[in-house]
């Protein structure tokens, strides 16, 4: 759900001459995803090393994680960006790439993953595109077509910066992009995806929180009926169907959830 924002323009990919070290270390951060992460293993077996970065998970996360015979290191969460430094800096290879457990590595992406490590160039990294799925169904509008993230880049040149959400890539280079896409399944199962944006507005309001903004009527009433208009009817969302509807839906809700839990902290800090 979250994206990786920087200002970097495209460089696109090219072939080039060999660089001295193709090894890939998958980083995958986890908390109570037992429905995910078997199948978001397995989309990365191709790398030389697989750390899953748990917060203390309280299902069978670990125990899925570990038969599969993976690393798995727990860390008390405090945010997404330290989170995954923690785990860069125990890799052990030059590569990294980073997986989110609803995601997944199709075999046309992990071909030109493996491609883009074995060639040298200029780019420290790469953005790759999202192919959003709502219950197996792709989504072709609503603006989620258009969503990508840097997933794949080396580990001596890129850091995450640290906020709560919506965290950035720090790097120092040229950033190039893939052509294939991730497939990102956060709609899986409804319940699921409930559960995820309630944690992200959570952390988005503590966010907004410590940078003392404040909440009136334009954050709760206008600015959830812009998102949903934004998706639904701007972005086109109304051709993706029902789905298109719901996602729009969703997303203006979760507007709507942050600014309240962030009156919330201001009145229970009173």
């Amino acid at each position: 759900m979250q994206n990786d924002k920087t200002n970097t323009k495209f460089t696109p990919y090219k072939k080039q001459v060999l660089i001295e070290s193709t090894k890939i270390t998958a980083i995958i951060p986890t908390l109570n995803e037992e429905f995910n992460i078997e199948a978001a293993i397995k989309s990365v077996r191709f790398a030389d090393e697989i750390i899953v970065i748990d917060s203390f998970s309280d299902d069978e996360t670990v125990t899925l994680a570990q038969n599969l015979g993976v690393q798995v290191v727990q860390r008390v969460f405090d945010n997404f960006s330290s989170q995954k430094n923690y785990a860069i800096d125990l890799a052990k290879h030059d590569w990294i790439y980073v997986l989110d457990a609803d995601e997944r590595v199709n075999e046309e992406l992990k071909d030109e993953i493996l491609n883009a490590v074995r060639t040298a160039n200029d780019c420290v990294g790469f953005y790759i595109y999202r192919a959003f799925y709502f219950f197996d169904r792709k989504i072709n509008y609503g603006g989620w077509q258009r969503d990508k993230v840097i997933r794949l880049f080396r580990k001596d040149t890129c850091k995450y910066d640290g906020k709560l959400v919506h965290e950035l890539i720090e790097y120092d280079g040229e950033i190039g992009f893939l052509k294939n896409k991730i497939d990102h399944y956060s709609y899986q199962n409804y319940d699921y995806y409930s559960i995820k944006l309630d944690q992200y507005t959570s952390l988005q309001a503590e966010e907004l929180f410590k940078k003392k903004r404040k909440v009136n009527a334009y954050h709760v009433i206008i600015k959830p009926i812009y998102r949903f208009c934004s998706h639904y009817i701007l972005r086109l969302g109304f051709l993706d169907g029902f789905p298109g509807f719901v996602l729009a839906n969703h997303h203006a809700y979760g507007v709507f959830t942050r600014y309240v839990k962030l009156w919330l902290l201001y009145k229970n800090n009173k």
